[in-house]
């Protein structure tokens, strides 16, 4: 498992950013049953980008706590479609799947923990972990549809020991 990490040089987090990226998408990607080692590029950032990006890609112009671009076009986890003969699904130099990139908010991290009266580093866990299953084809467009995506990300965090306190 890589997470590929860049941070702004601005913002600095009492926690290791990159163990606790490779934790999560270690977690998750077992309890979808991945058969690959994959990688996710992560993005922590400020408002500012995040709108901008928002913006671009998904012609929303307003600010959010996390996006997800997903590298694959998964079902609900399913990553028995994966054409292992397609090498521009898999990193050249380690050879692991290419779950896609992610972006965080780190002023909406703040934010956010603040409001729900829990730590930085359940927040920002928490919304790694939800980025990481929309890699994975989850999404929370209906209410059967969330309660399945909340249930596993609440699950991956309490079995990590990142609950809220």
């Amino acid at each position: 498992m890589t997470s590929y990490v860049d941070i702004d040089e601005d913002i600095e987090l009492d926690f290791d950013v990159n163990k606790l990226s490779d934790r999560l998408m270690e977690k998750v990607t077992d309890s979808e049953n991945c058969p690959y080692e994959t990688c996710v590029s992560l993005i922590v950032t400020h408002s500012d980008e995040i709108r901008t990006c928002n913006k671009e890609y998904r012609d929303i112009d307003s600010v959010t706590d996390v996006l997800s671009f997903p590298a694959l076009d998964l079902a609900d986890g399913d990553f028995s479609a994966i054409d292992e003969s397609d090498s521009s699904l898999f990193d050249p130099e380690t050879g692991e799947l290419i779950l896609g990139d992610v972006m965080i908010n780190i002023d909406r991290v703040y934010s956010q923990a603040e409001e729900y009266g829990h730590s930085v580093l359940r927040e920002f866990a928490f919304l790694m972990t939800h980025s990481l299953y929309h890699l994975c084809g989850y999404d929370h467009m209906d209410e059967g549809s969330a309660k399945i995506m909340e249930d596993k990300q609440e699950k991956v965090l309490t079995e990590l020991g990142i609950t809220r306190e």
